[in-house]
């Protein structure tokens, strides 16, 4: 047997209990970056925008100490868990974004990698089609089909990243999902217009009946 054999042993259990110790406040943080996210675009939906504020603030703050955490082992960065905390993160900066009709944060802005970032606007996208509806059932068409057209462009650009599936994280299926979500989205806003534009046309009938 080698005589450094019992040196390298002591060296490599050392450094994977470090890499133990960071998966674990990782996979922590990650669950709470998760959590955090999601009350943020539920408050979205409430209307509660300067609580999805904080929320988001607070997100991007654990999101940095999960990074923090992961960075120094190459082997736990690029887990899974990380790109899909960081995935929920975006998510909920791009509705927020979407229904305030702001710019976007970039990936930078949010500390993410590619991939998280343009999946997580892909589910975005698919998101605010619940808030689109709200707004339809308030009357506020002018700001359905708003969202509608923001849902619109970021699938038409998110297809023309066309590489594989284990480079993207699975950005096909968000792409097909979010299809999905914007035809019924469409379909509903042409439903409604419709209605409407009936309504408009029989109190305008009536109107005149009445006139008569």
């Amino acid at each position: 047997m080698k005589e450094n054999w019992d040196d390298i042993v002591v060296e490599l259990k050392q450094r994977a209990q470090k890499m133990h110790e960071g998966r674990e406040v990782g996979l922590a943080r990650c669950r709470a970056l998760i959590q955090t996210s999601s009350k943020c675009i539920r408050h979205i939906h409430r209307r509660q925008f300067e609580e999805a504020h904080q929320l988001l603030a607070e997100a991007q703050r654990v999101s940095h100490e999960a990074r923090a955490a992961l960075g120094p082992f190459p082997e736990l960065y690029h887990a899974g868990f990380l790109h899909d905390a960081e995935k929920e993160m975006v998510e909920a900066a791009a509705v927020l974004a979407i229904i305030e009709d702001r710019p976007y944060p970039a990936p930078d802005d949010l500390g993410t990698g590619i991939m998280s970032y343009l999946n997580g606007m892909g589910e975005a996208a698919s998101e605010v089609r619940r808030y689109c509806l709200d707004e339809m059932r308030h009357g506020n068409l002018d700001k359905a089909e708003q969202i509608l057209h923001q849902m619109e462009t970021i699938y038409d650009d998110l297809i023309t990243f066309d590489f594989p599936d284990a480079m993207t994280g699975g950005l096909r299926r968000t792409c097909d999902a979010l299809r999905a979500v914007i035809e019924r989205t469409r379909s509903d806003l042409t439903a409604t217009v419709s209605q409407q534009v009936l309504v408009a046309e029989l109190r305008a009938t009536r109107a005149k009946l009445s006139g008569e």
